[in-house]
């Protein structure tokens, strides 16, 4: 059975959750999303999800319980939080950069603005998914630090980036000095070839595996149950 490309991608973003026990989970965007929906009925079903406002949901959508914003918050600070943010810019110590694009005085692009990203990379795991892996995106240095990366993290007790999941592989930061590593490449992808979509020199073994294929129950789930549409494939086509 072929496994696409989206597949991988989902798949990759479900094994950031793999052992995290009962944390909340908040996957920003549509891969991720497929990828906790999936890691809760599997691998990690202590999982909790939200609605993306206040109330706590199953893999059906109905109401577990309600998460009033105190006890978010405690959460959030308290490192039982494990979010997967996206990134305009990400560089080799795992700083984001989703505020703007060039001088912060005098910006060629103003973006979303910093939002909640210094309070949740300093205070719980966050990962990253990138779906167009590009030297735009990762970067020697980030034009304004957003989410905080290895280099600046020092005395934090909960920072943790976990990975960082494109359409091209997983990063993990696994190195002596807390620089960006390949983990695996997706199959049909080239070491050289990422390290040619990346702007600065990434970390790699002597041996990179590849992304781990799904699994038969796993293919049948994110096929027939959590994204029947086909949804997956518009943001990472085959």
């Amino acid at each position: 059975m072929t496994i696409s490309r989206s597949e991988y991608c989902v798949i990759a973003c479900a094994e950031a959750w793999r052992d995290n026990g009962e944390v909340l989970a908040s996957p920003m965007g549509l891969i991720p999303s497929f990828g906790a929906r999936l890691a809760r009925r599997t691998f990690s079903p202590d999982l909790l999800l939200t609605d993306g406002e206040a109330m706590l949901v199953g893999l059906d959508g109905a109401v577990e319980g309600w998460l009033p914003y105190r006890r978010h918050l405690t959460m959030v600070t308290g490192g039982k939080r494990h979010v997967m943010m996206g990134a305009s810019q990400l560089d080799r110590f795992g700083n984001q950069n989703i505020s703007c694009i060039g001088d912060w005085a005098r910006p060629k692009r103003q973006l979303l603005g910093v939002r909640g990203a210094p309070v949740n990379t300093l205070n719980n795991p966050v990962s990253y998914w990138v779906p167009r892996h590009s030297t735009r995106v990762f970067v020697e240095r980030v034009d304004m630090v957003s989410g905080v990366g290895y280099d600046h993290a020092a005395g934090a007790l909960y920072h943790r980036i976990p990975r960082v999941v494109s359409d091209l592989g997983v990063f993990d930061f696994e190195s002596d000095d807390r620089s960006m590593r390949i983990a695996s490449v997706h199959p049909g992808v080239t070491v050289e070839q990422i390290q040619r979509a990346t702007g600065f020199a990434l970390a790699i073994g002597p041996d990179v595996p590849y992304t781990r294929d799904p699994s038969a129950d796993e293919l049948r789930l994110i096929r027939e149950v959590i994204d029947p549409t086909g949804a997956r494939e518009r943001e990472v086509p085959a």
